[in-house]
């Protein structure tokens, strides 16, 4: 496995990528110099599901841009595939090197608990972001938006799409992905409850690689062409499944929607590919989620539901109950104001 790194120092001067505003803002008056209880400078490690992911890096960026406001250290790694078990070298490392706080997005709920319990007992504070493990194995989940919240957001799109009848599929990242098969439990619950004339024919796995889901799109076409409606609750399956409708037959035939990035949706919107998608601010929660790491290292909380604590621009947030903080709601992007975002 080749390790990938990328390190930020402490730089007073570092800027908030500004203006994208999607995540639940509290008060606008705080700031970075109030996160710190000992004034430490925290040392951090990202390790996203996999590197070279437009959407980590996104996230990434956020995190350095907070760790720069609250004079800490943050250091990225991560594996180059998003499989089950591939983060737990990272996650030995890190507590080896005696970070504080460890920030993780899980490729799997339960396959790299043993090794992040086994970095919280040598004192690393462990946060996890954009998808969770078991509620044992962290101290707090940075969560980006309610899951029923994002679930109904693309069932809403797609029915909307598709004039809410016909079948459709959903192009998930991998099988085991917390967030994904949360999400689309909650959207196998809300079409079954509101949508009865969409009927969801197949669920297939692009593990978050794009020329897999390219190929997993074009075969969900061959095996049902009578399709008319794709959902991909993942930035490079949505993205790979754009490019393949972009050049096929189907363009124009069969709905796309889900989870995106502006800057990978562009071109696919502009062309007619794609009408609307949705998706929160990644540079926002991995800023988010900086801050909720640091303020676990500094003990300014625990963990503890009703703990408060503020981060930089984004204001005051509180611990809800199992130890999660909530970003936001999810943000639709469409012809009209994608030229305003770009990640």
């Amino acid at each position: 496995m080749k390790l990938h790194t990328r390190r930020i120092a402490s730089l007073a001067s570092v800027t908030l990528i500004a203006g994208l505003g999607l995540a639940a803002c509290g008060d606008d008056s705080g700031s970075g110099s109030d996160s710190g209880g000992s004034g430490d400078s925290a040392s951090i490690t990202m390790l996203p599901k996999n590197l070279g992911n437009p959407y980590f890096d996104a996230s990434t960026t956020g995190a350095e841009t907070a760790a720069g406001e609250f004079g800490g250290e943050l250091e990225e790694v991560g594996p180059e595939t998003a499989t089950p078990d591939s983060q737990v070298s990272f996650i030995n490392t890190a507590a080896q090197q005696g970070v504080d706080s460890l920030i993780v997005s899980a490729n799997d709920p339960t396959a790299i608990c043993d090794a992040l319990n086994e970095a919280r007992d040598a004192g690393v504070k462990v946060v996890t972001f954009d998808s969770d493990t078991d509620t044992e194995c962290r101290d707090i989940f940075v969560n980006q938006a309610d899951a029923a919240g994002i679930a109904k957001a693309q069932v809403d799109l797609i029915a909307e799409q598709i004039g809410d009848k016909g079948k459709i599929a959903i192009l998930s990242a991998a099988a085991n992905a917390t967030n994904q098969n949360a999400w689309i439990k909650l959207m196998e619950e809300d079409l079954a409850a509101n949508h009865p004339n969409i009927e969801l024919v197949d669920t297939v796995y692009g593990d978050d690689d794009d020329q897999k889901s390219f190929d997993q799109t074009s075969a969900l076409l061959s095996r049902n062409p009578d399709l008319a409606g794709i959902v991909s609750p993942t930035t490079v399956g949505i993205a790979a499944a754009a490019r393949y409708l972009s050049s096929s037959e189907y363009k124009g035939k069969v709905a796309l929607t889900g989870l995106g990035t502006p800057d990978q949706m562009r071109a696919y919107i502009k062309d007619g590919t794609v009408t609307e998608f949705a998706l929160w601010n990644p540079t926002d929660l991995g800023y988010l989620s900086a801050y909720v790491a640091n303020a676990l290292a500094s003990e300014e909380i625990t963990g503890e539901e009703g703990d408060t604590f503020e981060a930089g621009d984004l204001g005051e947030y509180t611990v809800g109950a199992d130890g999660e903080v909530l970003l936001g709601e999810p943000f639709v992007f469409n012809a009209e104001n994608i030229d305003d975002f770009s990640f």
